[in-house]
């Protein structure tokens, strides 16, 4: 976890705590009173073979009532390109749509985050729209573009 917030690339395109020690407990902490109030859910993205961290994927804006959540992710340097993420996201569509019964997942990126991009397209993720300046990356501000997935798509 620690990892990622010194990641220069998962800084530019997600939020991160402070990269020190107590920071990062405190997220983690944070993450588990979020599942416990059923507003964020999140996972470790893990090889098989090693069970190493190397992101993390969630559903968050959960609204169990409303069948609607955002799905979020990141993945350490040594680990993009693999289709880690790709798959990790696709199994969290299944979570959401047949294990929470959720109508809607939603992935939003910010403009020029082609990695994510790519994810989108090839979890099946349809294009919708922009929010115009709603991001900072390298201290400009970018679009966020919105796609989503329904539970009959």
């Amino acid at each position: 976890m620690l990892a990622s917030c010194l990641d220069p690339d998962i800084r530019r395109w997600r939020r991160r705590p402070p990269a020190d020690p107590a920071a990062v407990d405190a997220y983690v902490g944070q993450r588990a009173r979020d599942w416990a109030e059923d507003r964020r859910l999140s996972w470790a993205v893990c090889p098989a073979v090693t069970g190493e961290m190397l992101g993390e994927v969630e559903l968050s804006d959960l609204d169990l009532s409303m069948g609607t959540a955002e799905i979020a992710c990141w993945v350490l340097p040594a680990a993009r390109g693999q289709g880690l993420v790709t798959t990790a996201v696709s199994a969290l569509l299944r979570f959401g749509f047949e294990g929470l019964g959720l109508h809607r997942l939603e992935y939003q990126w910010a403009d020029g985050n082609a990695a994510s991009a790519r994810v989108a397209e090839k979890c099946g993720f349809r294009y919708e729209g922009r929010k115009r300046s709603a991001w900072v990356a390298d201290g400009q501000r970018v679009d966020l573009l919105i796609a989503a997935r329904l539970a009959d798509d």
